[in-house]
């Protein structure tokens, strides 16, 4: 049995950031569940299917394969043979996989693998639902969050830094208000705090210091 650390929160809340820092301290694989749903949701918009067509997402799912690697300590995303890694960052792609993934059909075709990976690897492990659907027997859970208004500069500082900047930063903070009432209130294995999760604000707090909180919870 591998060991595992969940990290659960909100859009935008620096989950795979931190992910990434506590596995390379541990040694661990990072497995961003985010990534693998937006692997799905880019595949959907490359059919042309609209985020609130439920009937073709579903169909799209048969048959699709979603994988992940590493090359030069990176993860990259493959989705039915193609790199799609560069891509994964852009709105229209966050926007898909947060409606897409309320619907079971899509979370059904991910959820497998995640647990395969937690079964025989060390793994950090980072999403909305990891210590309460996906891994709810984790040894690490942990529930990162942050304000909205933070949340949405990290955004857009980020898309800025990667020149793909196309909307403003109250378009972006909208955006997110918007993702969390959804993911927040899906009927599907709802974003919410694992009852033995520690909650980490971090609103003001460095990446270090998120990160130090996190290793200390560990074996």
């Amino acid at each position: 049995m591998g060991y595992s650390i969940a990290i659960d929160g909100p859009a935008g809340a620096g989950k795979s950031t931190i992910a990434k820092r506590v596995a390379k301290e541990k040694g661990y694989i990072y497995v961003d569940t985010g990534a693998m749903y937006r692997g799905l949701a880019l595949h959907f918009l490359n059919q042309e299917i609209a985020p609130e067509d439920k009937e073709s997402i579903v169909k799209a799912c048969a048959g699709v394969k979603v994988k992940l690697a590493y090359k030069d300590g990176n993860q990259q995303v493959y989705v039915n043979g193609t790199n799609v890694t560069s891509r994964l960052r852009e709105e229209a792609v966050g926007n898909m996989a947060s409606m897409s993934a309320a619907i079971p059909e899509v979370r059904a075709a991910l959820l497998e693998l995640q647990r395969e990976l937690a079964r025989t690897e060390d793994i950090v492990m980072d999403g909305r639902d990891i210590g309460t659907f996906v891994l709810p027997e984790a040894d690490v859970k942990v529930f990162l969050t942050a304000s909205v208004e933070t949340r949405a500069k990290r955004r857009y500082d980020e898309l800025m830094e990667t020149g793909v900047q196309t909307t403003t930063l109250e378009e972006i903070k909208s955006d997110i208000t918007k993702r969390d009432e959804r993911d927040i209130n899906r009927s599907v294995a709802p974003l919410k705090q694992a009852e033995d999760a520690l909650r980490v604000d971090s609103s003001h707090m460095g990446i270090e210091e998120v990160v130090e909180a996190i290793l200390k919870l560990c074996k």
